[in-house]
């Protein structure tokens, strides 16, 4: 069952698309190729908020579908929620 979404394999996160909880094995499926990936959940993300698909250290770009939205304020694990209290978005 898909429970989050990514553009490309090249995206930094997906974007769940039902509640996921710490510790679940959950799978998506990357838009690009139809490939599906797994990752373990290490926080709670709800429904529409970022799931890490690699780790990223403070001060790096964040990419969602295939764009930089932005940088990083601290370091993010593998399957970490990514959201305002651990990215400053590109836009201001």
């Amino acid at each position: 069952m898909t429970r989050f979404i990514m553009h490309d394999k090249n995206d930094s996160v997906g974007v769940a698309v039902t509640d996921i909880k710490a510790g679940e094995v959950v799978e998506g499926w990357v838009m690009e190729d139809d490939s599906t990936v797994t990752v373990t959940a290490v926080s709670n993300i709800p429904l529409g908020h970022k799931i890490a698909m690699a780790p990223v250290k403070a001060g790096e770009t964040i990419v969602k579908y295939s764009v930089n939205i932005g940088k990083t304020v601290q370091d993010i694990t593998v399957g970490e929620h990514v959201h305002i209290h651990n990215l400053k978005t590109a836009r201001w």
